[in-house]
């Protein structure tokens, strides 16, 4: 018997098959097209999605060896397409990275204003959230609008794809900016500022939920075993931070893929006013009873595949030739300690703390004895500096930060979390499973199943560290200065960015 975790990004999906003990017995990753039609407008076509998640899993269930009884979905939120009575989608998913509702979020800051939207969902003000999304479309495409008989969002359109009712985990709810916080059910406050009703989405109910029998015929086709269950999942941060073990206050998840995220698992709703100074939003956790915090930076790996596609050409071929990965041979070059380099890693705008789509990069500190090794070292320095950010106002609103947790393509990299543990001041401990958010699923699948009684006893049993990296801390010494000095160059560079 195997337990099944889906994990819907961006650009891709992954399937991934485990054991009761948490191994890894057999995934599939697939790519789907992100359209781009006008500048700043991402999309996703919900067939294509459907297509690449399908086949994923068809690839599993023909090679895992163990029938998978139950399963999973983690998406990333914000996500969503309007669909007709028969379920029939209107439109391409506008998807989490779409920024066309700039203006409608603005209108949030006059009113009801960002510290009562904050206050009520936990949110602070941005174009990704679903919310705004819905509202440009009442009012640029009418007509499909009103045609909608429900917007669903990543995940409940999945479930429905599988023969199941459309529903989504509290965690994805949040991510629409309609949910309160403190009782997890809709907020009719938002609701009413957006001129959307409950009635137009899916029911958000509790990780781990079952929503039933995957139909046979369903089954059949994906390969899944007769009567396997499908289970409510969550936001892919909330399952990786539960794919990572985190469950108590103190543990921070670090996933280090495009993106660059951290969250913070909480025993209790810290709402402090320096969170929302922060952008830092805070959501239900994929854990009953806990909430996650989450900061981020803009670019992770995605800066570091800038530099090996545009100015690492000789590393490619290299790499090709000695069937090696590129990241290794240029990650070899990367100079020693703090990198005298500086860079404001705003290549498609920042995250948090400044939340700031307009803001552009530089790279600062150049002169005519720099070298590459220096530039890639602070590639890695620079991403780590905007993440110390968001966990010093963590840290400052009272939230515990003991330890990163790594997951992501980022982990594999010894002198990345070694750079990490130097910088942050904190243990890095790299995970013996990157794909956490499809781990943080097959354990939710597993719960729901019985095979564990509780979610704690399964992490117990599923998670394990593979390897820890201790903080130097002369080095954080030396790393403390430039950290300090990465700090002013957003406030100062901000006003040149947004002319550019």
């Amino acid at each position: 018997m195997s337990l099944l975790g889906i994990d819907i990004g961006i650009s891709g999906c992954k399937a991934v098959a485990f054991d009761l003990e948490g191994r890894p017995l057999s995934q599939a990753y697939r790519e789907y097209r992100l359209y781009q039609p006008q500048p700043g407008w991402m999309e996703l076509e919900p067939a294509e999605v459907w297509a690449a998640v399908r086949d994923a899993i068809c690839q599993v269930t023909a090679s895992c060896g163990d029938p998978v009884r139950s399963l999973a979905i983690s998406t990333h939120g914000e996500s969503v397409v309007p669909v007709d009575a028969a379920g029939r989608s209107l439109y391409r998913f506008i998807t989490a990275i779409d920024t066309r509702a700039a203006e409608q979020a603005r209108r949030w800051e006059e009113q009801p204003g960002r510290e009562r939207v904050f206050a009520v969902t936990g949110m602070p003000l941005h174009p990704m959230y679903t919310a705004n999304k819905l509202m440009w479309l009442r009012e640029f495409d009418p007509a499909t609008f009103h045609a909608a008989h429900r917007f669903l969002c990543m995940a409940d359109f999945l479930y429905a794809q599988l023969g199941l009712p459309p529903a989504m985990s509290h965690s994805l709810a949040s991510r629409t900016m309609l949910q309160d916080v403190h009782t997890l059910g809709w907020s009719a406050e938002m609701m009413a500022y957006a001129g959307l009703q409950p009635t137009q989405f899916s029911p958000a109910l509790p990780s781990a939920t079952v929503l039933g029998e995957v139909p046979s015929q369903v089954a059949e086709d994906l390969g899944l075993a007769p009567g396997a269950l499908g289970v409510i999942g969550g936001h892919d941060q909330c399952c990786g931070a539960l794919g990572i073990g985190g469950i108590r206050e103190g543990i921070v998840m670090d996933s280090t893929g495009t993106v660059e995220c951290v969250a913070a698992a909480m025993p209790r709703l810290v709402l402090d006013r320096r969170l929302l100074d922060g952008n830092l939003p805070v959501e239900p956790h994929t854990a009953p009873g806990m909430y996650i915090v989450l900061g981020w930076s803009s670019v992770g790996g995605a800066l570091l595949r800038w530099y090996r596609d545009t100015f690492a050409a000789e590393e490619r071929i290299e790499a090709a030739r000695m069937g090696r990965d590129a990241y290794d041979i240029i990650l070899s070059q990367a100079a020693a300690g703090p990198s005298p380099v500086l860079i404001l890693p705003h290549f498609v705008g920042s995250g948090t703390p400044w939340l700031d789509p307009a803001s552009k990069g530089a790279i600062l500190g150049l002169d005519l004895s720099t070298t590459r090794g220096q530039i890639i070292k602070g590639i890695l320095d620079s991403v780590t500096y905007e993440i110390k950010l968001s966990i010093d106002t963590m840290e400052a609103a009272g939230i515990a930060v003991q330890e990163l947790r790594a997951m992501g393509g980022g982990a594999r990299s010894s002198l990345w979390l070694q750079t990490k543990a130097d910088i942050i001041g904190k243990p890095v401990r790299a995970m013996d499973v990157a794909e956490a958010p499809c781990l943080g699923c097959a354990i939710l699948a597993g719960v729901a199943l019985g095979e564990y009684a509780s979610i704690p006893e399964a992490v117990a049993q599923m998670v394990r560290i593979n390897r820890t990296y201790e903080p130097d801390l002369v080095l954080h010494a030396c790393y403390a200065e430039k950290a300090a000095l990465y700090k002013e160059i957003y406030p100062t560079l901000a006003p040149l960015n947004h002319r550019m």
